[in-house]
């Protein structure tokens, strides 16, 4: 196995699982004030969320930052 990816804290975790790890950690008002994106704050779902994420880059490498740093602690 790549020693690389064994190195990635994000490797084998899909993003639906971050979403939900971060909604069952901070909720979704917490998660809308720590990241400021429309689909944390204005009616938020699983659904939306990720349909958003997987077409905008920037927010999804703040989400996968915050997971990452959720789970060094």
């Amino acid at each position: 196995m790549n020693t690389e990816q064994n190195k990635n804290p994000l490797h084998g975790i899909t993003l639906e699982g971050i979403v939900n790890a971060l909604v069952e950690h901070y909720g979704w008002e917490q998660l809308g004030q720590l990241i400021e994106i429309r689909c944390f704050q204005s009616d938020p779902s699983v659904k939306s969320s990720l349909k958003f994420l997987r077409k905008t880059p920037w927010a999804r490498e703040k989400v996968e930052a915050l997971y990452v740093k959720l789970k060094q602690c």
